[in-house]
């Protein structure tokens, strides 16, 4: 009898364990199901994440990853990793800001020829460019950026019927936002229209532009900001002459160029924040727009 009960436990663990295997298989092939049948949407660098973080919030069955790591900034010469190749090659989307600024883009198509491109730069008219190049920055200005956020709106509702409904009423969200804030930002600034500037970093261009700011731009190197002694000299000599009150540069520049100019003509260093870099969270654009609203409440 005791043997038989033997036999009977040994069946009995056996078949617990043959069940428990059948159903992790099945959870996993679930699971891998689930994953594969999910919309993988990656955006190049920061400024397009938090785009698209604020129009996927409540999606179904979508995941969003980030090209660049959020602390890369600008993209200019940018370099793709094996890290950044492994998060495009299985994305069905990828969101570009465009205009030249993803200068790889020809390398992520050859990867994953069957990714759909989003260029949320479709369509913008007010380019800023210097000689054949154009300006790549142009979510500074508000307006624009509003333009991008539609821009991707409309690509992920044509290919994301699942979820078009959803990607409508966030759109409808935060570009109501957007509007609100630059109805604020354009009262807070109007004592510098028609004001002279000097930028130092060209990301602000079309900031410039849209506060109608007559502004100077000179192109530096935003790290080192190394300009040569005789190119200072001759800053420094149109901002006395022209009597310029205004110095750009972005929060996370080095000041030594600007400090030099201001030192000598009394000028005015604004540290702005060109939404660049930042947070992750979805009104971290929201954000950088208010804090370039306190720096013109508190200046001099």
């Amino acid at each position: 009898m005791n043997k038989y009960i033997k036999y009977i436990i040994v069946a009995v663990i056996f078949l617990v364990i043959i069940v428990t295997l059948v159903i992790l298989n099945i959870n996993k092939k679930n699971k891998d199901k689930e994953n594969d049948e999910k919309i993988k949407i990656v955006t190049s660098f920061y400024p397009m994440y938090i785009i698209a973080e604020n129009l996927l919030e409540g999606t179904n069955n979508t995941e969003l990853v980030n090209m660049a790591d959020v602390n890369v900034g600008c993209l200019h010469d940018y370099t793709l990793t094996t890290e950044d190749m492994k998060k495009v090659e299985n994305a069905d989307i990828f969101i570009v800001n465009g205009l030249g600024m993803e200068n790889f883009l020809d390398k992520v198509i050859n990867l994953n020829s069957n990714m759909h491109i989003i260029d949320s730069s479709t369509n913008i008219q007010n380019l800023i460019k210097d000689e054949d190049e154009i300006n790549p920055h142009i979510w500074t200005s508000i307006d624009n950026y509003i333009l991008q956020v539609k821009n991707i709106s409309k690509e992920l509702q044509n290919k994301d019927n699942l979820n078009e409904e959803i990607y409508k009423e966030n759109e409808e969200k935060y570009v109501e936002k957007l509007e609100n804030l630059k109805e604020e930002y354009l009262e807070a600034s109007k004592e510098l229209e028609g004001q002279k500037a000097i930028i130092l970093n060209e990301a602000f261009e079309y900031f410039a532009q849209e506060l109608k700011i007559e502004a100077t731009t000179i192109k530096t190197d935003h790290e080192e900001s190394t300009l040569s002694a005789e190119t200072l000299k001759n800053i420094i000599d149109k901002v006395k002459e022209e009597n310029i009150k205004i110095i750009i540069i972005d929060k996370n520049d080095n000041k030594s160029n600007a400090e030099t100019i201001a030192n000598e003509t009394g000028a005015t260093i604004y540290e702005l924040n060109s939404g660049l870099t930042g947070s992750l969270e979805k009104d971290a654009y929201i954000k950088a727009i208010e804090e370039n609203l306190c720096r013109f409440r508190d200046r001099p």
